[in-house]
């Protein structure tokens, strides 16, 4: 049987060391209408909270048509030595057998659901709804950490109260073999970074939910862009506090939508640009492009030096 949402709201739930599960509390969320099929540790009524010292941090995985990285996406969660972690996983409805692998890892996933969405900005805005948790950041369904301390860092990278986001560094490997190709080496953020065509690698960046709360989720008028959007929105508009931590926490699969085509990349380029000017932000086409290539150059480089 298919576990439904409880009708006064959506429970989470931990598991413990000893596989057991952990009751904590309840967070009131709505779920859009439609012919959701859901489950998880928030089905059977159990959720984790905050704590003292150890804030919750909610894993968000959107995904669709991804059984064949789903499971390895769930097990690098898993695998992480951080002890109080909140995974919520939104599905577009997918028809590949992904929801097969959500309900073998039922007992892992606090809160999984499978419906129709807008697209992957749509699926990630329900997931910062969804989340409970004092931190929240993104793992793709093809993205995977790079080692079970990631969620560790990132919750010392939170102690001091005045930060407000962290990101770090991020590999681009073969989707088969998982050999980086592209090392995205990160730097310290400095206002008027983001005109020049810098952007922290969004798979790694982590931000305290009460700034999603204040300053909005992803826009869905960018349509490649978003990511880059909500991230500029945040460092350059809203200027938060934000640290840089110089290890690699993500490694990510080639063959997002993003880098699909040229076109796709043209259009993501004209996006930002586009969101800069918006947030009043000056900026020069030709010298943001030709940064934009320069550093892309220099990440295979690293690759291949090693």
């Amino acid at each position: 049987m298919n576990p439904i949402p409880h009708p006064e709201g959506f429970v989470q739930v931990g598991v413990g060391d000893d596989g057991d599960a952990v009751v904590t509390n309840i967070t009131k969320v709505s779920i859009r209408p439609g012919p959701a099929v859901a489950g998880g540790l928030r089905a059977k009524k159990v959720l984790k909270q905050n704590q003292t010292g150890k804030p919750l941090i909610s894993v968000i995985t959107v995904v669709f048509n991804g059984a064949a990285t789903l499971e390895h996406n769930i097990r690098s969660v898993i695998g992480q030595e951080y002890d109080n972690i909140e995974h919520i996983i939104v599905d577009g409805g997918s028809t590949d057998g992904t929801t097969d692998i959500l309900r073998k890892y039922d007992e892992h996933i606090d809160y999984w659901v499978s419906e129709k969405d807008a697209g992957i900005y749509d699926a990630m805005n329900k997931g910062l709804k969804l989340a409970s948790g004092e931190i929240v950041g993104f793992l793709n369904a093809d993205d995977f950490y790079a080692n079970p301390s990631v969620l560790e860092q990132i919750a010392r990278a939170f102690d001091d109260p005045a930060i407000g986001a962290c990101y770090a560094d991020l590999d681009y490997v073969h989707p088969l073999s998982l050999k980086t190709v592209r090392y995205w080496r990160s730097k310290p953020f400095r206002s008027g970074m983001f005109a020049l065509g810098w952007c922290p690698p969004h798979p790694t960046f982590y931000v305290r939910k009460s700034v999603t709360d204040n300053y909005g989720g992803f826009d869905l008028s960018f349509r490649l862009a978003s990511d880059a959007e909500f991230m500029l929105r945040y460092l350059e508009s809203k200027k938060i506090n934000v640290q840089y931590v110089p290890e690699v926490w993500v490694k990510m699969r080639l063959g997002g939508q993003t880098n699909q085509s040229w076109a796709n990349i043209v259009q993501q380029n004209k996006e930002i640009i586009h969101a800069l000017k918006t947030h009043g932000i000056p900026v020069s086409y030709i010298r943001f492009i030709t940064r934009k290539v320069i550093d892309r150059i220099i990440q295979f480089m690293r690759a291949k030096t090693g």
